[in-house]
């Protein structure tokens, strides 16, 4: 299997880690929808909007606090 060039390591982690934050949380706030028989499509509708605005904020906070906490820590 090839493998990404480390130069994109922070880029596929903000991409996994705001995948999944996006994922379950989407699922969690469309548990009502379940009884109603839209769990499915609330939950596809409320990832894709969040991820398209939570991947950019995490590729960039990402790196910004690895630097903070690398400041506050020994």
């Amino acid at each position: 299997m090839s493998k990404f060039p480390s130069m994109y390591r922070h880029l596929i982690f903000g991409i996994m880690q705001s995948g999944i934050t996006c994922a379950v949380a989407a699922g969690i706030a469309s548990l009502p929808f379940y009884v109603q028989g839209s769990f499915a499509s609330h939950w596809a509708r409320g990832f894709l909007y969040s991820w398209i605005i939570m991947l950019p904020v995490v590729v960039i906070a990402a790196p910004v606090i690895r630097r903070i906490v690398d400041a506050i820590t020994r």
